[in-house]
C-alpha cells in the first residue's frame, strides 16, 4: 500500500454509495461497474460516468509502476474510468477514482 486513504476500508462504502446514488431507475440499466480478473495476474475495473456530474471532466491519465506486481494505470475514454493494476493494487485504483470523483464535488 502506498497512499494511507487507499486502504481505508470506506473505499468499498463509498463506491457503493457512489453507485447506489445514480441508480435512479434508468441510469443502472444502460450503464454500471464491472470488475474483472487479469491473467498478468492482476485487476480490471470499469466505471460508467455517463450521465453523471464525472462526464465532463477531464482527468489526467496516470501510469504507476513499481514492481511486476506492483503497478495501476487509469484513464478517462468515452465516459468511462478504466483501471487496471496489478493483483494487490485493487483498493489504489478505486482510490485514485475516488480522488477524481470528489474533487468534483
Amino acid at each position: 500500500m502506498h497512499d494511507d486513504d487507499e486502504a481505508a476500508p470506506g473505499v468499498w462504502t463509498w463506491l457503493q454509495a457512489w453507485y447506489a446514488i445514480r441508480c435512479d431507475g434508468d441510469w443502472e440499466h444502460e450503464y454500471g461497474i464491472r470488475i474483472e480478473s487479469l491473467d498478468n495476474p492482476g485487476w480490471s475495473l470499469t466505471i460508467d460516468v455517463a450521465d453523471t456530474g464525472l462526464a465532463d471532466q477531464p482527468y489526467e491519465q496516470q501510469e504507476i509502476h513499481r514492481s511486476q506486481h506492483d503497478w495501476v494505470i487509469t484513464r478517462v475514454q468515452n465516459a468511462q474510468f478504466h483501471a487496471a493494476c496489478g493483483p494487490l493494487n485493487l483498493g489504489e485504483a478505486l482510490h485514485l477514482f475516488r480522488r477524481w470523483a470528489d474533487a468534483d464535488g
